[in-house]
């Protein structure tokens, strides 16, 4: 979506009753403490944030070297798939999000995985039942047409400044000369079941003395490096056909379980090109992706969070109980909505325009009050009642962000869907499980079929929102994300009530406890709320419990002013190990 020149007018038809501002400093985020108030120049880079510091350092090379914010972010994502296996790679899928500054315009690259043409409603059933899920994720039937890569190649083939093949270059030499393994990662390589203790993985992940590679040890991967190369010299092609295409068919059509993913699947697949879908909140514009994507989900939460029933408390602040009460409550009715309505709308309706109707978020807002237990799905204009979900997603994703000097920026939310994906591997990668992110139950009891349920070349749902932040006039403002499984949704919306509204500094804001209130429970990072704030929610009916969903990895940034000037106020997730830099 282009804001540049079309700013006041999609303002003035999409507001939820929000009143549009006259550009001012204002609509840039307040400045930071002992800062002058001075009208904005142009966000600009380097910026990179990500959650591994050697993928950080090859996106800000690639910057060095005249790079655009798509060519860093082919460097970050062929680094995080070396190093942080656990979480994204070559075999998995992304939506990326791309800012223009020249022009204004903020596009998707949707390089969501597929289902292969062999795919049936009944893929993960057996002997007339569902299987469970480990023995799903583990098999060759949960690994989807892999995606990541051949959208980075369309949005460098559009929007790089450096030839693609000198974008592999610190992937391949760490591949060939060997990194030090992470505390994270050898956590990871350490777990004694499921997609660590495949064949494959034990392959890679054990020493020659017989030991689990640990914290600080060497790990190299020549076929990894072997596939980067390819990639340099070959481009997307390399995973179309050839060598690649047939280490992922033999892979993925390996006992147990095989998946039916073919030569033909791999050649047919295309990454989709999307509009942003952008919508009003104070005085910003927040992009996010379109469905498959669950960004609606987030802007919904956002409108909730401005409406009546909800803003006056939601004002109080981050050490207000009363706040995170009425933050839990929005999630309830957030989740609700898109557990019941977002699919890929190649294959169902999803009503886009209804679940974000003025009318509608205002009449779901005003339950958030009185709301006790799980919320019920709503009826938003436009809506088809569908099967109720039965939709797992695990843990095992990556985001970044990237800003180059030009002031273009990609915000990349990237997976292998579980952790280590479906722990099968092919030419040095790990394949995702991503099949496993559609509805194991494909109709409800009377035979209708649910919005996520498996088709052929079907996307799954997806809770991966990358966002983009602009102001009114279309200017760059921010960006930021987080891996988190469905917690996404409320890890991102965390961050920009926590920035947009409460006036937090990107770091304080991502360091804010989580809370993920989704049906009946909430969960919650309860050491950090605190023993005080705790017993204050639970009076208000929010009784905290450990997060059972995978832990956030928010990486982001604001063009704030500081005490130095125009920076950016970036941010790097302390329970990951990412960093956030300028230089």
């Amino acid at each position: 979506m282009r804001f540049a020149a079309l700013a006041r007018p999609v303002v003035a038809a999409l507001a939820l009753g929000i009143a549009a501002c006259q550009p001012s400093v204002a609509a840039l985020p307040a400045p930071l403490p002992g800062a002058a108030v001075e009208a904005p120049p142009p966000a600009r880079g380097p910026f990179v944030s990500a959650a591994n510091p050697l993928a950080v350092q090859a996106g800000l090379d690639v910057l060095r070297q005249g790079g655009s914010a798509v060519d860093a972010a082919v460097a970050v994502q062929a680094v995080l798939g070396l190093v942080e296996p656990q979480s994204s790679g070559l075999g998995g899928g992304a939506f990326l999000m791309h800012f223009n500054a020249e022009t204004g315009e903020t596009v998707v690259y949707d390089g969501r995985e597929t289902a292969p043409a062999g795919a049936t409603p009944e893929l993960f059933y057996e002997n007339g039942r569902p299987l469970s899920f480990p023995d799903a994720v583990l098999s060759g039937r949960s690994t989807g047409v892999p995606g990541a890569v051949a959208a980075l190649a369309m949005a460098q083939e559009e929007h790089g400044r450096l030839p693609w093949g000198r974008l592999f270059t610190e992937a391949e030499q760490l591949a060939r000369n060997g990194f030090v393994v992470s505390p994270r990662l050898a956590g990871m390589i350490a777990l004694t079941r499921g997609q660590a203790r495949t064949e494959w993985a034990n392959a890679y992940f054990t020493r020659p003395d017989g030991q689990r590679y640990q914290a600080g040890d060497v790990l190299r991967n020549p076929a990894y490096a072997d596939t980067v190369a390819a990639l340099t010299r070959d481009g997307i092609g390399a995973f179309r056909s050839g060598p690649i295409a047939d280490a992922i068919v033999e892979t993925v059509r390996a006992e147990p379980r095989p998946g039916t993913l073919s030569h033909v699947d791999l050649a047919d697949y295309r990454p989709i090109k999307r509009d942003a879908l952008c919508r009003p909140f104070r005085v910003y514009i927040v992009c996010v992706p379109p469905p498959p994507s669950s960004g609606v989900a987030v802007l919904q939460l956002l409108a909730m969070a401005e409406a009546p029933a909800v803003a006056p408390a939601l004002a109080q602040g981050e050490t207000s109980a009363e706040a995170w009460i009425a933050f839990a409550q929005i999630q309830r009715l957030m989740y609700a909505d898109r557990d019941r309505y977002v699919g890929d709308p190649a294959f169902v309706g999803v009503p886009v325009a209804g679940l974000l109707d003025e009318d509608y978020v205002i009449s779901r807002a005003a339950l958030a009050p009185g709301l006790t237990g799980a919320a019920e799905p709503g009826t938003p204009p436009g809506g088809i009642f569908r099967a109720a979900d039965a939709t797992t997603e695990p843990a095992g994703t990556s985001h970044f962000v990237v800003v180059d000097a030009e002031g273009d920026a990609v915000s990349m939310t990237t997976t292998v869907e579980s952790v280590f994906g479906s722990g099968r591997m092919a030419a040095g990668f790990f394949l995702n499980n991503q099949l496993t992110d559609f509805s194991f139950n494909p109709t409800r009891p009377d035979g209708g079929e649910a919005a996520n349920a498996v088709a052929p070349g079907k996307r799954p749902r997806s809770s991966m929102a990358p966002v983009i932040i602009l102001d009114r006039e279309g200017r760059l403002v921010g960006a930021v994300g987080s891996p988190g499984g469905p917690s996404i949704l409320a890890y991102n919306a965390k961050v920009l009530i926590g920035t947009l509204v409460w006036g937090l500094p990107m770091q304080a804001a991502i360091d804010l406890p989580n809370l993920v209130a989704r049906g009946s429970s909430f969960g919650a990072d309860t050491a950090r709320f605190g023993p005080t704030l705790a017993e204050q929610l639970a009076a208000g009916g929010v009784v905290l419990a450990p997060n059972q969903s995978e832990t956030s990895g928010l990486h982001g940034g604001l063009w704030r002013q500081g005490p130095d000037g125009w920076a950016w106020d970036g941010g790097a997730d302390d329970r990951r190990e990412g960093v956030a830099r300028t230089r």
